[in-house]
């Protein structure tokens, strides 16, 4: 960093050397002069000499411009420190000027660090502004119900005030009208009179008690010769209606036999199917894959471990596609048509990047990190492209995006990748991947608190506990499922204790345990079972139209537990519009949006859609 003294040296050591420059400038000039000038000299001292006659007046011509020459000399003599001194100002002022320049500069730096300072201040403000607002129209509210609540009490005491005044005044009335012949009447008679009211009065309670006491359940006559009348009718439909369940019961009766029967058929039709088919159609003998698959038989034992035929057919097609896919050196670009998503519009070749399963499931991981810490306004697809020109750079990007799309779509069996896949071509919403990843973290949380030593370990009946607490509408049977899938063993008699920690665990391919995907097995089949409900409530076809009235009452009747917030959400995703849009419980226009149900099925099938709370039995007629 130059101080200002270093400035101050270097200036005056510029000036110095340009004084100096200066000075050699002006010997030179004048030295060339001299040598310009000196033939005229020699030539005029020469003209002298010989023209005798007119040397007088030439000398003097000759002195008059010496004269002058040395004037104009001493003239230019006594300007060069003034001309010095110009050069001296002008350049102390160019540097005064480029000094407050630089100031300048410095100044509005610092006025628009201020400035932006100030906007951030006048944004927060205005957010607190907002704040205040919502605060004060809220208060407002609040005020405008308290002034409500004390006007009608101001009202209502104002009645029982004018109440009051009138019995006062009634009885005031009344005391005037009876003064006169009260005091004109006998008091030992009048207090006889009051002694025998009293006695009638209490014989009549003691009567009316009794009254009470002994017909309070007597109903009236007619009530009960209607009743009467009812009973028989409801008798004689109960005889119709139990002599019509005798008839059902022997016609159950026919139906059990014939059923048995048909089964007996079935299953001896079914033995002759499977006879024939394992005559006519060989076992395929899956055996002869080891020798295909990269990594022998070591690998496609670990693949083929509890598989069916028609899953081994999707390992086989998967290996075949990834040694299909490994020989590429080259995608084809799909355009820019609509049907082509964003991430794919290219035109030409585009490189194959050749990643291992391992990479592309580590980088779907990142990104949907990434996508997690985010405030998600962007759509999906974009923010994937966005990610890999991150990651990989502008060039890059698109290169990539095909490899990735190409093994995802490829790898189906793959749990990240099938709902990587599922979610980047619009099957699936985010909210599902974000609802398992919430219910696995509870789930650690849930079992990590059970573990009181901190050891990693807890035992099978506090496994049991935890699945109860945090799915509480889970079935027996399902709890079950899910214990045997972590490891607990029925037949077992033995307090077994489990490693929780392994039962969240992946591979390097991203397969989860037994545990998860049997958790979200479960998952599929609930929420498959709520949407069956839900057109069972509803009670239409699946290419007839349902409003957005019946489809709400048709939810709040298979789920009487759900909020208001949760049911706008069901509500939006199956119509497809804003929750801000939605007409309220009361609103008219309900009856006029209108979707097909088949639709609105597809459309909450990819959502998160799950059951909040059990269904309440309807009260009986």
């Amino acid at each position: 960093m130059t101080t200002p003294q270093s400035r101050n040296y270097s200036a005056s050591k510029s000036r110095t050397h340009t004084q100096s420059s200066e000075a050699k400038i002006i010997e030179k000039c004048k030295l060339a002069q001299k040598r310009r000038t000196l033939p005229y000299r020699e030539t005029f001292e020469f003209f002298i000499e010989d023209f005798k006659t007119y040397k007088p007046l030439l000398s003097s011509i000759k002195n008059a411009y010496e004269v002058m020459l040395a004037h104009q000399r001493e003239k230019i003599r006594s300007l060069e420190p003034l001309k010095a001194k110009i050069v001296t100002m002008s350049e102390d002022c160019n540097e005064r000027i480029l000094a407050m320049r630089a100031e300048e500069r410095y100044e509005i730096s610092a006025l628009k660090k201020e400035k932006m300072n100030l906007l951030k201040l006048i944004d927060k403000k205005n957010e607190e502004k907002v704040s205040l607002q919502s605060e004060v129209s809220e208060l407002r509210k609040k005020l405008a119900e308290e002034y409500l609540c004390y006007l009608t009490e101001r009202d209502a005491r104002k009645i029982l005030i004018g109440d009051l005044n009138e019995l006062r005044y009634q009885r005031e009335d009344m005391s005037l009208a009876q003064s006169a012949g009260v005091w004109g009447e006998d008091p030992v008679k009048l207090t006889l009179a009051l002694k025998m009211t009293q006695q009638d009065l209490t014989r009549t309670q003691m009567e009316l008690n009794t009254m009470k006491a002994n017909f309070g359940d007597v109903v009236p006559r007619r009530d009960f010769e209607m009743q009467e009348k009812i009973n028989m009718e409801l008798q004689e439909q109960l005889d119709s209606l139990r002599a019509d369940y005798e008839e059902v019961c022997k016609e159950h009766e026919l139906l059990l036999q014939l059923h048995m029967s048909t089964l007996k058929e079935r299953d001896q039709y079914y033995s002759e199917l499977q006879e024939i088919q394992r005559n006519s159609t060989p076992r395929p003998d899956w055996t002869k894959c080891e020798s295909i698959v990269a990594g022998g038989p070591e690998r496609w034992q670990l693949l083929a471990e509890s598989k069916n035929s028609d899953q081994l057919v999707e390992v086989l097609l998967e290996e075949i596609g990834a040694g299909l896919l490994r020989e590429k050196e080259f995608f084809p670009g799909l355009g820019y048509g609509d049907t082509v998503p964003p991430f794919l519009r290219f035109d030409g070749p585009v490189e194959n990047k050749k990643p291992s399963k391992k990479e592309v499931v580590n980088l779907l991981k990142d990104a949907w990190k990434e996508r997690l810490a985010e405030e998600q306004k962007e759509l999906f697809a974009d923010f994937f492209f966005n990610f890999l020109e991150r990651r990989f750079g502008i060039s890059d990007a698109m290169p990539w995006a095909y490899t990735i799309f190409e093994n995802i779509k490829l790898f189906r069996s793959n749990e990240i990748m099938n709902q990587f896949y599922a979610v980047l071509m619009g099957k699936m919403t985010e909210s599902v991947y974000i609802n398992q990843k919430e219910t696995l973290t509870h789930l650690l949380k849930a079992m990590t608190n059970a573990d009181s030593k901190n050891e990693g370990l807890i035992t099978m009946e506090q496994l049991s506990t935890i699945l109860k607490s945090t799915f509480p509408l889970k079935r027996e049977d399902q709890i079950e499922e899910l214990m045997e899938a972590g490891g607990w063993d029925p037949d077992s008699n033995s307090v077994e204790v489990l490693n929780y920690h392994l039962l969240f665990t992946e591979d390097e391919e991203g397969q989860s345990e037994p545990f998860v995907q049997k958790l979200w097995e479960q998952y599929e089949s609930e929420k498959e079972a709520y949407l069956q409900e839900l057109k069972q409530d509803l009670g239409v076809d699946l290419n007839d139209e349902v409003t957005l009235l019946k489809l709400r009452g048709a939810l709040m009747n298979i789920d009487p537990s759900l909020d208001k917030q949760t049911l706008s959400a069901y509500l939006s995703q199956a119509f497809q519009l804003p929750v801000s849009e939605l007409p309220l419980e009361d609103d008219a226009k309900q009856e006029e949006i209108v979707i097909k149900f088949q639709t609105a099925l597809d459309w909450l099938q990819m959502a998160d859609i799950k059951r909040v709370g059990p269904r309440e039995l309807e009260p009986a007629s």
